[in-house]
């Protein structure tokens, strides 16, 4: 430890300070890296008419006191809910898969789809558990003071995840760099993730970039808003000189249905700090990303 700049020891210890239980909370790192009312899915109002503030108004952000990032109006039901509130949780989403069976002509009662609802059921509870993890919890004070101000990349990591609009999959890749860019498919399927970073003194654990991919896109998502989601989470985790996420993604309801184009690819963007104001660094990181 004699060794380390007095300036990044200080470093350290303030990130470890903001992981701390605030006094009387009941949860822990509660204000770590991430925005106490993050900006989370927006409340419509009853009358489109009204002059109360517009939908992306920090009014009608949905609260995130628990530090989930960007929480739905049920998410905290969901969070909290005893084993017995799961048990009935399933139970009632099982009995509305076996409602879809029948509408679709099915016969939900033979050989082949008696556990048919219970086990879809599980699978969904299982590829939506993104709605019940802390933010704070999954990066797990895995940040360190680091004298190291060149790019760090991780590529090829596998994420999937569930579009909203059609509760179908969306794969593809995702390239991050803190400056973070990142590359990922749209469909509850397969998707990979490069990421990469500048440091701005502080070091995240390079789990826990795929980590945080992973806990976002476990949950009904739109490309776009995944994209913004991964950049903002790493950005207010570590402060970085800049984040930058490319999204490439490959949508099932695109691909299966509807206008039927298979091969078509979506791409989405976020920039951040440098990566919005440097173009030599946006350069750089697509060179590097590309590069095999």
């Amino acid at each position: 430890m004699a060794d380390h700049d007095p300036s990044h020891v200080a470093l350290l210890a303030d990130s470890l300070r903001q992981l701390e239980t605030q006094q009387g909370s009941p949860h822990p790192r509660e204000a770590y890296g991430f925005r106490r009312s993050g900006v989370a899915t927006p409340l419509t109002p009853a009358n489109p008419e009204s002059t109360t503030p517009p939908p992306h108004s920090s009014d009608n952000l949905v609260p995130d006191p628990n530090g989930l990032g960007w929480p739905a109006k049920s998410t905290i039901s969901r969070l909290n809910a005893t084993a017995d509130e799961k048990l009935a949780r399933e139970k009632k989403l099982s009995e509305a898969v076996r409602s879809i069976l029948e509408c679709i002509g099915e016969d939900p009662d033979r050989e082949g789809l008696l556990r048919t609802p219970e086990r879809y059921a599980q699978a969904l509870m299982w590829m939506t558990r993104g709605y019940e993890e802390r933010l704070a919890d999954v990066i797990n004070d895995a940040v360190f003071a680091e004298d190291h101000d060149e790019m760090v990349l991780v590529r090829d990591i596998d994420i999937s995840s569930l579009c909203e609009h059609h509760l179908v999959p969306f794969t593809g890749k995702v390239s991050r760099t803190v400056y973070i860019v990142v590359f990922i498919p749209r469909t509850c399927c397969l998707s990979q993730i490069a990421i990469a970073y500048i440091p701005n003194k502080l070091v995240l654990g390079l789990s826990k970039l795929a980590r945080i991919a992973e806990t976002f896109s476990r949950r009904l998502q739109v490309q776009e808003r995944l994209t913004k989601q991964i950049a903002i989470a790493v950005q207010e985790a570590i402060r970085p000189r800049g984040v930058a996420v490319v999204m490439e993604a490959t949508h099932l309801c695109m691909t299966m249905r509807g206008v039927q184009k298979p091969g078509s690819i979506t791409v989405t963007s976020c920039m951040l700090g440098c990566f919005r104001t440097q173009q030599k660094t946006r350069e750089e990181f697509l060179t590097l990303m590309k590069s095999r």
